[in-house]
């Protein structure tokens, strides 16, 4: 029998301010967590952690990070208290064997990752960890990187990438913030280009991505990106794909969310 695997989500956190706010991406936050398995565990790869070299949190009570500034003071009142697991870090580490893995005490939980989930699981009574994303390698090497996580799949452990498809906060339209799917013909274009890329499973193109310069407004830097490679990079042969929050905020970032398996 083949063996049944945990399902893998990239998802579009957006706003700092989805932590606190009731809305359509929220609430479809909260209604994919009803739609899979309750995980054993959970492994996130945050935009937020970018670092120099690989790291996984190794702490059995990791700290709540807000990283932003210029938000309402709730925001930096939220605690998202959820233990760690120094147990899975390590067996993170070894299935990444070849390269060198620091175990991290001093980081915590960005709001790469509590900010969904809160949403997703608001009793933070699943233990969580970070994987950093090596910001010295290319897309393809965390591509690589990522297959190796597979056997996580198969023991229930959900494997969560958080960032942006499209980020481009540098243009942004804060006049249009509030329309809904408002986004730059340049945005749209490259959001259905590397949608089609993702459903038809052509996987190498947006490996590739910095080949394509219609991407090269939606993708000025890597960090929002890296998280969907890894999800990508856990798909198995058959496994379906759904989208979710497909669409455009600010003219120049989407909430596009994806459920593989």
């Amino acid at each position: 029998m083949k063996q049944k695997l945990m399902p893998v989500l990239f998802i579009g956190h957006g706003s700092p301010m989805n932590a606190i706010e009731n809305n359509e991406f929220t609430q479809n936050f909260i209604k994919i967590a009803k739609e899979i398995d309750r995980p054993k565990a959970i492994v996130c790869i945050s935009a937020h952690w970018f670092t120099n070299g690989t790291k996984i949190t190794s702490m059995d009570k990791p700290k709540t990070i807000h990283d932003f500034y210029g938000f309402p003071e709730e925001l930096y009142n939220i605690d998202y208290p959820a233990i760690g697991d120094a147990k899975l870090a390590k067996e993170v580490k070894e299935l990444l064997g070849g390269i060198k893995v620091e175990l991290d005490t001093e980081w915590g939980l960005d709001h790469g990752a509590w900010s969904v989930l809160i949403h997703m699981y608001p009793n933070a009574d699943i233990p969580v960890i970070q994987l950093s994303i090596n910001y010295n390698e290319p897309a393809s090497y965390h591509y690589a990187l990522a297959k190796k996580l597979l056997s996580l799949r198969e023991k229930g452990v959900l494997i969560l990438g958080s960032g942006n498809i499209v980020h481009n906060l540098n243009i942004i339209d804060f006049r249009h913030i509030d329309t809904r799917d408002y986004g730059y013909e340049w945005a749209r274009k490259a959001k259905d280009i590397i949608n089609k890329s993702i459903i038809n499973g052509d996987f190498d193109s947006l490996v590739n991505y910095k080949d394509n310069r219609d991407l090269d407004l939606a993708i000025p830097t890597p960090e929002h990106f890296l998280p969907l490679i890894y999800i990508l990079g856990l798909k198995q042969e058959d496994e379906k794909i759904e989208f979710f929050n497909d669409i455009l905020v600010g003219g120049s970032l989407s909430m596009t969310s994806v459920r593989i398996g």
